[in-house]
């Protein structure tokens, strides 16, 4: 039986203009986009008015660390994983996303790689028994630097929930942690260690880099990419650190954190993932390039929501009040691009054939400040629909 409804009175964001009509859904499917006040052509008579907010096409997520906080809520705790996924999958729905790739982690000097494969065990579960509102896949994200890195992706070697593969070097001195400062900050912030501590905590952390990070990247790599998995460079720093990434098949470059390092990328074709929170805090947390820099020179292509489910579209809306990038383009660096950039070709636009992965959303303006002139603009999700079913 065909199953049809339509979303009318709607500022629809398309690829190229935001335009005024409806969206006629068929079995999951768009069917038909229409325009002004008329509603378009089906037989069914279900649909739904949606007085003038704006949709978009659902929120692709690549990379999320936000399962682990659920997951781990406080230092020493753990939560159970399937009820952790649960409220995980429930706020990132509500964020306006869509699919989401979870990010597990793999290759730690603690439990991480055990809890990695928890936790994707537990959203595979979930998405088999169709107890979540998002399409769920898994980011493997491989801290190349540790010893038991390789063997713990040898877990995940055959899973076929795995869509992005992603290789990282936290060592400090390098790449993210360049300035030694900025990583005794952030890990005395997170209690990780003390003051005294840090000097014995990180000489062997650099040691392990130097004897284990070259020869699991480039396993890893070989792994991921025979297979077909689309293989993200982390935090590249210079050019030659992207060219090693190009050289071992990477095609997406996370978090590159020098300008000179996200040319390079765009230039041997690398797609660049920045944090939407990195957009808008005004800048990194490490004090690496600003995202907003990147997106000036033309050396931005997806936006995450990393550590902040809600950012995405904060930084979209954001972005389009204060004039720095339209809406369609904004919708491209949140839905479109990502989807492209790991081969889901059939949704990321609200396209005639696509599926009906949307968020309504309604804009809510605030004053100006110092830091946005031109006002606050925050999006409030109103609806989300997953191939036309309403899941939030």
């Amino acid at each position: 039986m065909t199953r049809e409804t339509v979303l009318s009175n709607a500022r629809i964001v398309l690829s190229e203009e935001v335009r005024h009509g409806s969206v006629l859904i068929r079995d999951g499917l768009i069917a038909d986009i229409g325009t002004g006040t008329g509603t378009v052509r089906g037989t069914g008579t279900g649909g739904e008015d949606l007085n003038g907010d704006h949709l978009l096409p659902g929120l692709v997520e690549l990379h999320t660390d936000h399962l682990e906080y659920h997951f781990n809520p406080r230092p020493g705790v753990k939560w159970d994983s399937l009820p952790a996924v649960l409220a995980s999958d429930a706020q990132l729905a509500a964020a306006g996303a869509t699919t989401v790739l979870d990010a597990v982690r793999v290759g730690s000097e603690d439990s991480a790689s055990e809890s990695g494969r928890r936790l994707a065990d537990s959203v595979e579960l979930a998405a088999d028994a169709g107890l979540l509102r998002a399409d769920h896949a898994i980011h493997v994200r491989c801290e190349v630097s540790c010893a038991d890195c390789l063997d713990a992706y040898g877990k995940f070697a055959d899973d076929p929930h795995v869509r992005l593969v992603s290789l990282m070097d936290h060592t400090p001195g390098q790449r993210q942690f360049a300035d030694m400062e900025v990583f005794k900050r952030y890990y005395i912030g997170k209690g990780l260690v003390t003051e005294s501590e840090f000097d014995a905590y990180v000489t062997p952390l650099i040691e392990r880099s130097a004897r284990y990070s070259d020869s699991h990247r480039r396993a890893i790599a070989g792994l991921a990419t025979g297979r077909g998995i689309p293989l993200a460079a982390h935090d590249d720093a210079t050019p030659e650190h992207v060219a090693e990434s190009v050289a071992l098949g990477a095609r997406i470059a996370e978090f590159p954190t020098t300008v000179p390092a996200a040319s390079a990328a765009v230039e041997h074709g690398q797609q660049i993932v920045m944090g939407a929170p990195n957009i808008v805090r005004g800048g990194s947390q490490s004090g690496n390039v600003a995202a907003t820099e990147l997106l000036g020179l033309g050396l931005l292509h997806i936006l995450s929501s990393d550590y902040v489910p809600s950012s995405p579209l904060q930084a979209v809306f954001q972005l389009s009040a204060d004039g720095a990038l339209g809406l369609t383009d904004g919708a491209k660096l949140i839905s479109a691009n990502p989807a492209r950039a790991i081969g889901l070709d059939d949704r990321g636009e609200i396209a005639v054939g696509k599926r009906a992965d949307l968020v309504r959303v309604r804009p809510h303006d605030l004053p100006a400040t110092e830091s946005h002139p031109h006002g606050v603009r925050v999006p409030v999700v109103r609806g989300v629909y997953r191939q036309g079913t309403r899941v939030s």
